[in-house]
């Protein structure tokens, strides 16, 4: 890492000390990890892919029921699988769907789902699948994405095994949501994805499906009972799943956040074996209280400026995490999109920024009004705790107190870490706008719902700007950074690439070392 300079005063140096601390602790905990760590291995070398997941892995884990951990989703996409899914490069490929078709007016989605059965034996059909779906953007549902298919009119079977889903307006990136994990087929039968799963001690074995179409059954079953062909899947906390990697007892380690990058950092796993991610989406702070200070969009903004971000991402020591300052990621606009809106203090250097925000904070405090310090919702977490003392620390510097809360804990700010599901530029927006997590202003939200409604690409793209501006404005979120995703592996795992999306089949990690 690189040495920071040295602190104005004694409040940041508080801060870099307690970041220090952190690393230091991190480094002991995995320390002591790799001594108690067992000295035995579910298979020998001659048997399966070994993966660490940072977060718990349940073999009953369902999408319905909101978010995620890196190895449920692992697991979803793995043993149920949507439609279509992802490769290890982060393009879309078949899943339960074998092949499809959109008509001309990009309003309908035609597909045609593959020989394959539940995991109770029954034959996967349409209209199987199409209630599934149905059921995921139902109205009343939990799951995770029910709020990004606002295009979506019909979801119907045709034929046993066709089935359409049909579109108010065009959505061109719709395949990229279908492919998330959370959008794996899962009903009462269980999934039908390439492969399936067996407890055995605290792991999971994951082996293939055999083909149904094979010739030959019996030899296709034999190859898909094969160690060799299969995967241990193993859920862990980030000391322990490093640990673990580190004492080669896994091949690679998935669902690394900023939030756990200090124990990779605090580890002796050489920097060659980091895979990061070049994700796009959301990370920052949310506004989720408008009394006192932050009542006003002057002060809200005000807070935004005061934070310094490439020394709050320095401070991690990974050169490809970036700061961020607009609401919307900044890739869109290699495909001929609108570029982000960019706030006019972005021209500004810090300490003219931290002036301004200052003065906004004296002139708050000038009606004789005080501010309470704002309660800071960031994981419980060594990147949690570092990221809060670098943005407590500005805040300080211009004039206002903040504590660190769980994230489960009433809170004023709270920390948003997503990644960007699709391309469409409208999603940053959506996310941010009118959610149970967010502020709500009517006039951005209505730009958003006409965008949303419109045909016409043009006006869609003018509608998406005008309503950004609003929003930026109106300054519901703080943004800090592109959201950080990591994983480590060993040279055997060829096939855990970084890509675009952060996702790392299973299935296809086996695939590319064999």
């Amino acid at each position: 890492m690189k040495k920071m300079m040295a602190p104005r005063n004694e409040r940041q140096a508080n801060s870099i000390h307690k970041r220090r601390a952190e690393f230091r602790a991190a480094r002991f905990a995995l320390g002591a990890l790799l001594i108690t760590l067992g000295s035995c291995s579910l298979f020998g070398e001659r048997g399966p892919v070994r993966i660490a997941a940072i977060g718990p892995v349940n073999p009953a884990a369902n999408p319905v029921n909101g978010e995620l951990s890196a190895g449920n989703a692992a697991l979803l996409d793995a043993t149920s699988q949507g439609l279509v899914s992802f490769d290890n490069q982060g393009q879309i490929e078949p899943g339960l769907a074998e092949r499809w078709t959109v008509t001309t007016d990009g309003r309908s989605y035609i597909f045609r789902i593959r020989e394959a059965k539940w995991t109770d034996g029954r034959k996967v059909n349409a209209e199987d699948v199409a209630a599934i779906l149905r059921s995921y953007l139902a109205e009343r549902s939990r799951h995770l994405m029910r709020d990004d298919f606002p295009e979506v009119e019909t979801i119907k079977a045709m034929t046993d095994m066709v089935i359409e889903i049909r579109l108010a307006t065009p959505q061109p990136a719709i395949l990229d949501l279908l492919a998330q994990p959370s959008m794996a087929i899962v009903g009462r039968r269980g999934g039908a994805g390439p492969m399936r799963a067996k407890r055995i001690g605290r792991a999971l074995l994951l082996s293939p499906v055999p083909d149904p179409l094979a010739e030959d059954s019996e030899a296709a079953e034999a190859a898909a009972n094969d160690p060799a062909a299969s995967i241990e899947l193993v859920g862990a906390t980030a000391p322990r799943a490093l640990a673990r990697f580190q004492n080669g007892y896994a091949d690679g380690v998935i669902g690394g956040r900023f939030s756990t990058l200090p124990y990779f950092v605090a580890s002796n796993i050489g920097r060659s074996r980091l895979v990061v991610d070049p994700v796009p989406g959301i990370f920052g702070l949310t506004v989720l209280r408008t009394d006192g200070f932050l009542a006003i969009d002057s002060n809200r903004a005000a807070l935004s400026r005061a934070i310094r971000r490439d020394r709050l991402v320095r401070a991690f020591g990974l050169a490809e995490w970036q700061p961020q300052v607009s609401l919307r990621p900044d890739h869109h606009r290699r495909d001929g999109g609108p570029p982000p809106y960019i706030p006019t203090w972005y021209d500004y250097d810090d300490a003219s920024r931290q002036a301004q925000a200052r003065r906004a904070v004296e002139a708050w405090r000038s009606g004789g009004r005080e501010i309470a310090p704002l309660r800071i919702a960031v994981p419980d977490s060594p990147g949690g705790r570092i990221l809060f003392a670098y943005i407590s620390a500005d805040f300080a510097a211009v004039g206002v107190p903040s504590r660190r809360v769980k994230m489960n804990e009433t809170a004023d700010l709270k920390l948003l870490d997503e990644v960007a599901p699709n391309d469409d530029p409208l999603w940053a927006l959506r996310r941010l706008s009118c959610r149970r997590d967010t502020l709500c202003n009517r006039d951005a939200q209505a730009l958003i719902d006409l965008a949303n409604a419109n045909v016409d690409a043009g006006q869609r793209m003018s509608q998406l700007v005008e309503a950004e501006i609003v929003l930026a404005r109106y300054s519901p979120f703080i943004p800090l950074a592109t959201p950080l995703r990591w994983s480590v592996a060993s040279q055997r795992l060829a096939g855990l690439r970084a890509n675009g999306r952060g996702h790392h089949p299973l299935n296809l990690m086996l695939a590319a070392t064999n």
